[in-house]
């Protein structure tokens, strides 16, 4: 996470620092600290050094919580991003709205009932002092909801790219729609597959063969925790990064300095002149 950031640290700073800021910038700050708050959490869960039994708790409830609200906020941003590809209608931003909040609030109650007698302590193994967290199996379908989510929201931005991608092959004035609504899908798509695969791994840590002791399930967790901080930290914020990168090359290349306002797409597809950005 922290390579991906360095790379992308010239990038964040031309479009998001000296932005002026708004929601898409706010969130993508949250879900960029949230990742180096949840990678710290996970070092101090396995530092081999002497913490209490409350300390161990509070590591707990954190690695199981930081998820579930990143995910929420990953939520709004795909809302934005698809609401403006629907031309800003009300219909999609209420349908978006209200299967998030159902999706988010499944989700808050399945990982609440899971962890309700959870407990972590600071126990002995190998040698070395560490946490040793327990909870119900229930922690490993959570991310159920979220993938419904997730695939909705994929389907509708998928749909919405064909049908005007059809509607524009013939316009000579609608290639900038359409490498638009490619730079959209070419961010949208590998999130996606990210998703899918973290929550394959996690559900895949149901099985009973799955021994916490042996060394071939200890590379399938680290694989699963690998798949999980790809997922919502680096492709997550890229979500945000890609098209603010497609905005800036298109006022660059543009001798008018043509530009796409807040990804309000018209009927008839066409860049605006403003100087507006996502």
């Amino acid at each position: 996470m922290v390579y991906d950031w360095v790379l992308a640290f010239t990038q964040e700073f031309d479009l998001v620092w000296r932005r002026r800021w708004s929601l898409l910038t706010v969130l993508y700050v949250c879900v960029r600290c949230a990742g180096v708050l949840y990678s710290v959490v996970y070092i101090l869960a396995n530092l081999p050094d002497s913490i209490t039994d409350l300390d161990c708790m509070i590591l707990y409830f954190m690695q199981i919580w930081i998820p579930v609200v990143v995910n929420a906020m990953l939520g709004v941003i795909m809302i934005i991003r698809i609401y403006a590809m629907y031309q800003r209608s009300k219909k999609i931003l209420i349908f978006l709205s209200v299967v998030l909040l159902t999706c988010t609030i499944a989700t808050g109650i399945m990982t609440g009932i899971g962890n309700i007698r959870a407990s972590a302590e600071d126990v002995i193994l190998s040698g070395n002092r560490m946490c040793l967290s327990t909870g119900s199996e229930l922690n490993q379908e959570i991310f159920v909801p979220t993938l419904i989510w997730e695939v909705i929201a994929l389907f509708l931005a998928a749909w919405i790219v064909i049908k005007h991608v059809r509607e524009l092959r013939q316009s000579p004035t609608g290639s900038i729609a359409r490498d638009c609504f490619m730079a959209l899908m070419r961010s949208h798509v590998p999130y996606f597959v990210g998703f899918v695969a973290m929550t394959c791994f996690n559900l895949g840590t149901l099985s009973p063969t799955l021994d916490t002791t042996t060394v071939g399930s200890g590379i399938y967790y680290g694989i699963f925790q690998i798949a999980q901080f790809v997922q919502m930290f680096v492709l997550g914020p890229r979500l945000v990064l890609s098209i603010r990168e497609y905005h800036a090359k298109l006022v660059f290349d543009s001798d008018e300095g043509t530009g796409m306002s807040t990804l309000a797409f018209q009927e008839r597809v066409h860049a605006s002149t403003s100087s507006g950005s996502v």
